[in-house]
């Protein structure tokens, strides 16, 4: 069974940048499509972006476009949310599960339910 394990999150100040990884050991995610999603206290779990296998397509929600980048190292196996700009508002339990594909357009709010224990990001002064 496929299981991702995320890492990289920590405390950083508002305006500050952070970078997390997603990884897994005995699948090639470049196999998957990847999707970045984040559970925000009191909030519903909510895509950020994602991208695709293949083209390497990649899907962003409107309040992260311009802020986050995703990206893929397939040597490394590994998959990367860039984040920057990061407000209180982005605080929360980051995750990464493989998401549908539709062709080469990947669904960044439509998950495979395949969950780790997420990373932490907390953006406060």
């Amino acid at each position: 069974q496929l299981r991702l394990v995320e890492s990289g999150g920590d405390k950083v100040q508002p305006g500050g940048s952070l970078t997390l990884s997603c990884s897994t050991s005995g699948f090639s995610l470049a196999n998957f499509a990847i999707g970045w999603f984040r559970q925000a206290p009191g909030k519903e779990r909510e895509g950020l972006a994602c991208i695709s296998s293949g083209d390497g397509n990649k899907e962003y929600a409107g309040f992260v476009k311009g802020r986050f980048t995703i990206s893929r190292n397939n040597t490394r196996n590994a998959v990367f949310l860039q984040m920057s700009a990061l407000t209180p508002e982005d605080t929360g339990l980051y995750l990464c599960t493989p998401v549908r594909q539709v062709r080469t357009t990947c669904m960044p709010g439509d998950p495979y339910d395949s969950w780790g224990q997420g990373t932490q990001v907390t953006v406060s002064s």
